[in-house]
C-alpha cells in the first residue's frame, strides 16, 4: 500500500544537492526548496533510500523521511497545515485550475 512520505534533505555540497534534487523529482512532488511529498510503497521507499545513500555523505548530509499516512483523497489535508500561502497538492490543483 502506498503512503504519503515527506522527504526533506540538507545537503552541504551544491553538486550533491543537484543530484539528490534530480533523483527526488522522479519520485515525488517538489513543494519547497529541499522538500518533496512522495507516494511510495515500502519497497519503493527502501529502494529510494539505497539510491540516496550512494549520493549523500553520511557525516555531512541528511535526508529525512516522514510518513504522513496512507494515500487517500483527504489524507494530506488532515496532516498538513500552513501559515501563509495554502498548500494544494498538484494532483488536486489540476482538478481545480
Amino acid at each position: 500500500m502506498k503512503q504519503y512520505v515527506l522527504v526533506c534533505y540538507d545537503i552541504s555540497d551544491q553538486r550533491r544537492w543537484r543530484k539528490v534534487y534530480k533523483m527526488m523529482q522522479a519520485h515525488g512532488e517538489h513543494v519547497q526548496y529541499s522538500v518533496f511529498i512522495c507516494q511510495l510503497t515500502d519497497v519503493q521507499e527502501a529502494k529510494l533510500k539505497i539510491k540516496l545513500s550512494k549520493e549523500v555523505h553520511a557525516a555531512e548530509d541528511q535526508v529525512m523521511f516522514v510518513r504522513i499516512g496512507p494515500v487517500s483523497k483527504d489524507q494530506l489535508q488532515k496532516h498538513i497545515s500552513t501559515v501563509g500561502r495554502e498548500y494544494i497538492p498538484l494532483n488536486l490543483a489540476k482538478l481545480f485550475f
